[in-house]
């Protein structure tokens, strides 16, 4: 079983168990993380249904920073050139239970 959950303008499959790395989120109490914007769930195969109320609870595992990625600008002819730097925050979180119409999925 999986959902699909988005945060941070992205979205992801999640099942219980997984660990992902999502935008800089802030945790609640005990580095818990509740996901309210679940898009679509699927618990059987082939069966996939677009519930309302579902939550994915997950935990933090670890916050950091990615690797640098480098932006660079250039205009031939022109003589501009611009070099810029960035590194993108990150919180790292594993899912702990997927919970709908008042069933709980977990590992």
């Amino acid at each position: 079983m999986y959902a699909v959950i988005r945060t941070g303008g992205k979205q992801y499959r999640v099942a219980p168990g997984d660990v992902v790395k999502i935008e800089k989120a802030t945790a609640g109490k005990n580095g818990q993380l509740e996901f309210s914007d679940v898009l679509s769930f699927s618990g059987d195969a082939g069966s996939v249904i677009q519930p309302a109320g579902a939550k994915v609870l997950g935990t933090v595992m670890n916050e950091g920073r990615g690797d640098k990625i480098m932006v660079f600008h250039f205009k031939r002819k022109k003589q501009y050139k611009k070099l810029q730097g960035h590194r993108q925050s990150y919180t790292q979180v594993r899912i702990d239970s997927i919970h709908v119409d008042g069933k709980s999925y977990s590992t």
